[in-house]
């Protein structure tokens, strides 16, 4: 070392600490980048994205050559100060421990930390560019990894312990995947974001969380005279219609109402006409999650479902518009009678006018509110269960987050509520 001048010897260890930063940058750069958006980059051509993914598929191999080249390139940088300390001071200990110190130092500031917050501020920026370099050193250097990773690979067999292939794709559970869209921020449009995440809610929530309930139902009797069929036929609202017999649990088919206008017109005009054109009915369970009945209307090319209970019980009725406005919100008209999903919020007092039969999962995304959905579907159906009695008009409840007035009770059911917003918690004593 004597030969060589102590310029030479501080420019090399600058060097070491230069290489060594690099591939503490590059090892954290490469496992924190996203491959979401690696291989997105990758399609769109971009050959330093589509390197990097081919590096992160040998994980194994690249964390290897990393760590043998960074270690090997910490210990000459450690002896080479050693031999810079000697030749200026001396083999004195103290020398050589204030030495070792330094470049521990020097190697942990300016070779590992600053390095791996730059490669985690940074990882697809700085992957697309490092991975050129790491590639081919790959190559070069594979008779010695393969080397090393034989007494890895013995070691972790004797702890008893399984590594997975690493070029297999994690796979991201639905939690994951809809923490991903909640944390995009400004990068995915509010509307698709709000798609998006009712998509991953679709497996959450039945059909009874979205169909029309049993007292909703248009549907067609064929006990009554026929002239009265006619008049429902001509004013009725959809373009199905569940037809009976007697009673609504007595469902004997599904009657397109454009098909039967054209008997309208017929003199001798019988049950048995309506009778002929009608489809089988599709019954669903009431259990079944709306994700699953998506595709079920899909396998079995229908677009409407009588949900029926353990009893056989007619409990409502679902379509795929149904499930369809569940993902992206309303798109077609309120049926006369049905109450209102959209266009209600507080006003400026704090306070909103509900019809009963509003859903409390309606309630709670309009409103904002946590009010219990695992058991009644609706308004009246909540309070009558907390209650445990049709109630009078006037009658106050607490429930989270509001207090709830019953303004209208009409055929023993609760038809008009008012909430009462309390966000702050005296209000939620005095209603207490």
């Amino acid at each position: 070392m004597d030969a060589v001048p102590l310029w030479a010897q501080i420019l090399a260890l600058f060097f070491l600490i230069f290489l060594s930063a690099f591939f503490a940058m590059a090892e954290t750069a490469l496992m924190a980048a996203n491959r979401h958006k690696l291989r997105h980059l990758a399609q769109r051509g971009n050959k330093g994205a589509a390197t990097s993914l081919w590096l992160l598929g040998r994980t194994d191999k690249l964390l290897s050559l990393i760590l043998i080249v960074n270690t090997l390139l910490n210990a000459l940088a450690t002896a080479l100060v050693t031999a810079i300390a000697i030749s200026m001071f001396g083999n004195e200990e103290t020398i050589i421990t204030i030495a070792t110190a330094v470049v521990a130092f020097l190697l942990i500031v300016f070779a590992e930390i600053s390095p791996k917050v730059i490669g985690a501020t940074y990882p697809e920026r700085l992957s697309v560019i490092i991975s050129f370099i790491l590639k081919p050193l790959m190559s070069l250097a594979k008779p010695v990894i393969w080397f090393v990773n034989l007494f890895v690979s013995a070691f972790l067999r004797i702890l008893f312990i399984k590594t997975g292939h690493s070029g297999h794709e994690q796979r991201l559970s639905p939690e994951e995947l809809r923490s991903m869209v909640l944390e995009g921020g400004n990068f995915i449009p509010q509307k698709h974001k709000s798609i998006l995440l009712n998509l991953f809610d679709l497996e959450k929530i039945s059909v009874e969380d979205v169909m029309t309930p049993r007292a909703q139902i248009e549907a067609l009797n064929l006990s009554v005279p026929v002239e009265e069929i006619k008049g429902q036929l001509t004013t009725c609202y959809h373009n199905k219609l569940p037809v009976y017999e007697g009673e609504i649990n007595r469902i004997v088919g599904i009657l397109h109402v454009r098909k039967a206008m054209s008997l309208l017109n017929q003199n001798e005009l019988t049950v048995e006409h309506f009778r002929e054109l009608l489809t089988a009915p599709y019954f669903i369970p009431e259990d079944t999650d709306v994700f699953t009945q998506l595709q079920y209307f899909q396998e079995n090319h229908e677009r409407l479902g009588i949900i029926v209970d353990e009893y056989g019980e007619v409990q409502g009725l679902v379509t795929l518009e149904d499930i369809i406005e569940e993902m992206i919100g309303e798109f077609t008209t309120s049926m006369p009678g049905t109450a209102r999903t959209e266009g209600f919020g507080w006003d400026k007092n704090g306070e909103c006018l509900l019809e009963g039969a509003t859903t409390l999962r309606d309630i709670n995304k309009q409103l904002k509110l946590d009010l219990p959905v695992d058991g009644p579907k609706t308004m009246n159906g909540l309070l009558l269960e907390v209650l445990r009695d049709i109630p009078e008009a006037s009658v106050g409840v607490k429930l989270p987050g509001c207090a709830v007035e019953i303004i209208q009770v009409q055929n023993q059911a609760i038809k008009v509520v008012k909430l009462i917003r309390m966000d702050d918690p005296d209000q939620e004593r005095q209603a207490a």
